[in-house]
């Protein structure tokens, strides 16, 4: 930056000679020697700009990319609430759309700050050097700019914000569309979607061009003041040259000065809008990495250490939003003993699921406590905790990968041979095989490729090969067909031998072999027993049996009525 802006410099000393020497004493002598001057101050300059641009931009862009970095480790550190509480589109948002508009400003705003500042700072000297009054004359007017910089930047910053908020409003609207575009054709709403992202790209639209009026609103005033500034140095200069108190050359070098300091001027003026935007987008993405997370370890958590794998809920309650009179768990006590097999049955919102995210501690419990070998879950390292269980739930989460990498996700260092063995434990083998690349075959965004058995087995096979000794189960066969569920209930028997199983099943014939059965209801455990004392007992289990089954014999009855 500084071999730029001497070099800048160095060529309004250039108008010297080329003037006083060539055009006015008509020194032929001089040709060469000024040709060659000019031609190493372009070299340099040339050379230095090319090297500050790369320089400032691996400056600037390494900026960015940690605070991305930083920002996406909070993200994956941050409890599971807050993933519930923000949309994705949002998050996406931050990411590409307020990282953009902080690595423009973070780039223009390190440049301008060295280049330009090192450049207007020597042509100035330049100026006071061949004449200070000409220079005084020069920068009078330049101070009044002064406010309307600062005005022009704080409403920047406001339009800046705003767009951003509607950028994530448009990318939320993107991002359910698209993911839900089986259902937004079944219901024929394609023009009312189409007309709701109309109405946010329009949004984004105005507010765009609003800031681009706001920005660029400086021009006007820089060029009335810089058309200023040059009438009053010709007007001054120009009578001084006439009454011979100055050479030509020097009027000359002084005028190139000028002109090549208005532009830096320019930018540096500019540059507040800029960094407004900048400042704008970093209010939102220091905000997300400075989140003080609700979910923590205690300074002193330990590893935890399961002996025999008992799970314990004593007297829990819970609330997600923190209102007692909307608690999704009532002083539940259950246990579930180690290396068998504990059933969660009821309607749904019983708090079911709600019980089995306790356990991974993806919330905390507002009141009791869940132990595993009579270790407090908040007591432990997150790590170890985790590492402990395998969970395969209802919502099947694949990426966008090979089958094999998906299956040995929870532990990457698998063997194939594991791998493969944990596929046929799950009945999904057979249809691995069939796949053009077999586990090599891509399963598409979120296993789409797949049908819902297939990405269920698959996931099943990632829970078997991770070989955890509790597992959590949530409607772990629920998207199978008949055939597919009896082959992987053969598996997940032979998986959950000897290890503590806390499964949830909607259809009780998946859970009538479990030691132990808990009944809820609105958030409170209402009945426990084994099947047949469940049964004997004649309460809500006992309904819910009844119910169930009375529904799939009609069903069958129907099936029987059509085939007939």
């Amino acid at each position: 930056m500084a071999v730029v802006a001497a070099s800048t410099a160095a060529f309004t000393q250039l108008m010297k000679p080329i003037i006083n020497d060539i055009f006015v004493n008509k020194r032929e002598e001089m040709l060469l020697p000024i040709a060659l001057g000019a031609l190493v101050v372009f070299t340099a300059k040339g050379v230095a700009t090319y090297g500050q641009a790369v320089l400032m931009s691996h400056v600037g862009f390494r900026i960015v990319a940690d605070m991305q970095r930083d920002m996406y480790r909070k993200l994956m550190d941050t409890e599971l609430a807050f993933f519930n509480e923000t949309s994705p589109g949002k998050l996406v948002s931050r990411f590409i759309h307020d990282v953009q508009m902080l690595r423009n400003a973070v780039s223009n705003t390190l440049t301008g700050l060295g280049k330009d500042t090192l450049t207007l700072a020597a042509l100035v000297g330049v100026m006071f050097y061949e004449d200070w009054i000409l220079a005084a004359i020069a920068f009078l007017a330049f101070p009044t700019a002064i406010l309307p910089i600062q005005r022009i930047g704080k409403r920047m910053r406001k339009v800046s914000g705003n767009t951003q908020e509607e950028m994530g409003r448009l990318t939320t609207l993107l991002d359910e569309t698209f993911q839900g575009a089986r259902h937004v054709k079944a219901y024929n709403m394609e023009r009312h979607e189409a007309a709701r992202a109309e109405e946010a790209i329009d949004g984004v639209f105005a507010l765009m061009l609003k800031g681009s009026r706001t920005r660029n609103a400086l021009h006007p005033i820089m060029e009335v003041l810089g058309g200023l500034a040059v009438v009053g140095v010709i007007g001054y200069g120009g009578s001084q040259v006439i009454a011979g108190n100055r050479d030509p050359g020097t009027f000359f070098a002084f005028i190139t000065a000028l002109l090549l300091a208005y532009e830096p001027l320019k930018r540096l003026a500019k540059l507040n809008a800029n960094l407004q935007e900048g400042l704008a987008a970093a209010q939102r993405v220091f905000a997300l990495i400075d989140r003080p997370p609700r979910l923590t370890e205690k300074p002193d958590a330990a590893e935890l250490k399961v002996t025999q794998g008992e799970v314990r809920l004593e007297n829990v309650s819970f609330t997600y939003n923190g209102e007692d009179e909307e608690k999704a768990l009532h002083d539940v006590t259950l246990a579930a003993p180690a290396g068998k097999t504990c059933a969660l049955v009821g309607a749904s919102g019983a708090g079911k699921s709600t019980v089995l995210n306790l356990i991974p501690r993806f919330f905390d419990v507002t009141g009791g406590a869940v132990t595993i070998d009579g270790q407090d879950v908040r007591d432990v390292t997150l790590h170890s905790l985790r590492d402990s269980l395998a969970l395969v739930s209802q919502e099947v989460m694949l990426f966008d990968d090979t089958v094999r990498a998906n299956i040995a996700y929870g532990r990457p260092d698998a063997s194939s041979a594991d791998i493969e063995s944990a596929a046929r434990a799950a009945g999904a083998d057979d249809f691995i095989a069939a796949l053009p690349e077999g586990y090599d075959t891509l399963v598409g965004p979120r296993g789409t490729r797949l049908s819902g058995g297939q990405r269920q087995r698959i996931a099943i096979a990632r829970a078997m090969l991770r070989d955890a000794p509790i597992l959590l189960l949530d409607e772990a066969t629920s998207a199978l067909d008949t055939e597919s569920e009896r082959k992987v209930q053969r598996a997940l028997g032979t998986l959950m031998k000897g290890r503590t199983a806390i499964v949830i099943a909607h259809r009780l014939s998946t859970v009538m072999d479990a030691e132990v059965i808990y009944v809820m209801d609105k958030g409170r455990v209402v009945e426990q027993g084994s099947h047949a004392e469940l049964l004997a007992r004649g309460g809500a289990y006992a309904r819910l049996y009844a119910m169930q089954f009375a529904d799939e014999g009609e069903r069958e009855a129907a099936d029987l009525r059509a085939q007939a």
